[in-house]
């Protein structure tokens, strides 16, 4: 079981943006930038190419849904979209806001306290 599977099922708290039947959406606590996010299917496959076409389209269109709402709360210059899969055997969307291209270099990261991460996933939760 990953990570990402204790997480939906609540073994492993994180700071929730929303979810629906198919993904569940959760700020990365490590992130490279304010508003790092996470869009997980609900269902753990391990490469983003072994889901089903249905489940992998989607994936993409929740994941734009997701991406607007990211824009509205967090200024950016745009949302960048990154699917690594090497951290955690679960497939999973990284939309990361940014304004610099470090900001999608996976090594510079933020620091945020839980109160700044609760708001952060309240705010992009009010843009859905």
């Amino acid at each position: 079981m990953s990570v990402f599977t204790k997480i939906i099922s609540g073994e492993i708290p994180c700071y929730k943006i929303t979810e629906n039947d198919d993904f569940f959406v959760f700020l990365d606590i490590n992130p490279n930038a304010v508003g790092h996010t996470l869009v997980v299917p609900k269902k753990e496959v391990d490469q983003l190419f072994d889901l089903d076409n249905e489940l992998y389209l989607k994936l993409f269109q929740y994941a734009k849904t997701i991406a607007k709402a990211l824009e509205k709360a967090v200024p950016c210059k745009r949302v960048g979209i990154s699917v690594i899969g090497l951290e955690v055997p679960h497939v999973h969307v990284h939309l990361i806001p940014l304004n610099q291209m470090t900001d999608a270099t996976f090594t510079k990261k933020e620091s945020l306290s839980s109160t700044e991460f609760e708001s952060l996933a309240n705010k992009i939760s009010s843009y859905l």
